[in-house]
């Protein structure tokens, strides 16, 4: 079954803004997990609070993923609304992909930081520290600079359809 109406539905955008918040508290406090990487690799003992900060990171990745799984399962079975008439062809085939990125990340990010953290997987970790959060940053700032064309020079009611509905 597919929605066809303008916006998502309340339970799409729940998800959808404390995916936002989640992600983003664990892309601006990721240090403390660094911290603890190089420390047991050095051979030190890690102090409590880098254990604590390194398992809140780990625990809101986890989080991340389970939202994940619902956010998709959303998605299937209630579909999202049309792209907005006033955007042009080129920036719908942009948002696709970049939407695409978005949910390969929402699993590869906390699959590769559960592989890296719990099971000492190095390869996962460097992917999962450099390359994918590089990568999510520009997906937000391309994002969020998206929604302000659509706010302010297409005058459409995009932020709408994720806020109020």
């Amino acid at each position: 079954m597919s929605i066809s109406t303008l916006s998502y539905s309340l339970s799409q955008r729940l998800v959808h803004w404390v995916m936002a918040a989640l992600i983003l508290f664990n892309l601006l406090f990721a240090d403390d997990m660094h911290k603890l990487w190089r420390v047991v690799r050095t051979g030190g003992s890690p102090s409590t609070d880098q254990i604590a900060a390194a398992n809140l990171h780990a625990y809101v990745g986890i989080a991340v993923l389970c939202l994940a799984i619902v956010r998709l399962v959303l998605r299937l079975a209630l579909g999202a609304p049309e792209a907005p008439a006033e955007e042009p062809p080129l920036s719908r085939l942009a948002a696709k992909i970049a939407h695409a990125t978005f949910y390969l990340l929402f699993f590869a990010m906390p699959l590769s930081g559960i592989a890296a953290y719990y099971f000492g997987v190095r390869s996962a970790a460097d992917l999962h520290a450099d390359p994918m959060k590089v990568l999510m940053w520009v997906l937000i700032v391309g994002h969020v600079a998206a929604v302000l064309v659509h706010q302010f020079y297409w005058k459409t009611a995009l932020v709408q359809r994720m806020t109020r509905g």
